[in-house]
């Protein structure tokens, strides 16, 4: 910080234009309910840009395409990968809609910037057996003396909740003990841009979260899922934990939340649900997010389809 506020202090064109991203964390914040996370990477990577003029930098509306272009040219000189560079510009294209929309800017000088296109990779996701050997895993694992008794019911309603809902990390660790509505048959969670979703939740899942709370008793109004301090959990104990059975598993990959989640979409999808109901169950707002998955399936189906046929040749995507 005090690196930036040296830097600033030499050019006050830095400092102006930084008041100006303020503003428009502040609209993204107070209206499109963006995320702490989101926050903190669009100010990072406005920072970054402005930082990058330093003295050249006159005002947001006296950069041209030819500022970003060559904004753009030191990013590839730099070998960062396409996906990073896309992330790079995000914040600065969503600055300017903001300017535009609210500030009275004229127009828009990343509308022309070709970006170059991110290589979409399928999600890598766990086989059936894979799951099931890491959803056994919590109440067949030792016990470490130090931790309470209830740890390892709280592990695995986690992961139960993790592969029946497919909720995101960031919506598990906010869910409160009152999430559960009516019989549990569902939870009530809240995804980005605080939209609001019910999720059915299945039999196992449900198992243990009541085993969970018979045995740790969470406070009513207070978090579900608790630390063995009995605070919130954060995303960063449940990615220790998962690493945790991962080292007990035969599993040979890493696996992150988001790779669960990923894991929940592909086994609906490889059991017959259509791609609108998984988009409504993950929380997509549009369906073309959800549409990667039915590459994944896709995929899966040539594959069986060449080892199985007796006259298959290779065949077109």
């Amino acid at each position: 910080m005090q690196t930036h506020e040296r830097e600033e202090s030499h050019h006050p064109q830095s400092a102006t234009a930084m008041v100006v991203v303020l503003r428009f964390l502040d609209y993204m914040r107070a209206e499109k309910g963006a995320s702490a996370h989101t926050l903190e990477a669009y100010e990072r990577q406005c920072r970054m840009f402005i930082e990058w003029m330093g003295a050249r930098f006159v005002s947001w509306e006296a950069c041209t395409v030819d500022t970003f272009r060559a904004w753009l040219y030191e990013a590839m000189q730099q070998e960062l990968k396409p996906a990073s560079i896309r992330q790079r510009f995000a914040a600065l294209r969503s600055l300017y809609t903001y300017l535009m929309l609210r500030e009275g800017y004229a127009g828009n000088p990343l509308a022309d910037l070709s970006l170059p296109r991110a290589r979409t990779g399928l999600p890598v996701h766990l086989s059936l057996k894979q799951m099931e050997e890491l959803l056994s895993l919590p109440l067949r694992t030792p016990v470490d003396k130090k931790s309470p008794a209830w740890l390892p019911f709280r592990d695995a309603a986690i992961l139960e909740l993790f592969y029946s809902c497919g909720i995101r990390l960031s919506e598990l660790v906010s869910l409160n003990a009152d999430a559960l509505a009516g019989s549990g048959d569902c939870v009530r969670v809240v995804g980005k841009g605080r939209k609001v979703r019910l999720v059915p939740v299945g039999e196992y899942a449900r198992e243990a979260i009541e085993k969970y709370l018979e045995h740790a008793v969470p406070e009513p109004d207070g978090p579900l899922f608790i630390s063995r301090l009995r605070r919130r959990m954060t995303g960063r104990s449940v990615q220790l934990m998962l690493d945790k059975y991962l080292r007990c598993s035969d599993i040979p990959f890493h696996i992150s939340p988001h790779k669960l989640r990923h894991t929940f979409a592909t086994h609906l999808l490889d059991a017959g649900a259509d791609l609108r109901s998984v988009q409504e169950l993950l929380g997509h707002s549009s369906l073309s997010t959800t549409q990667i998955y039915t590459h994944v399936t896709k995929t899966r189906m040539k594959q069986v389809y060449l080892q199985s046929h007796p006259r298959a040749t290779d065949i077109e995507d």
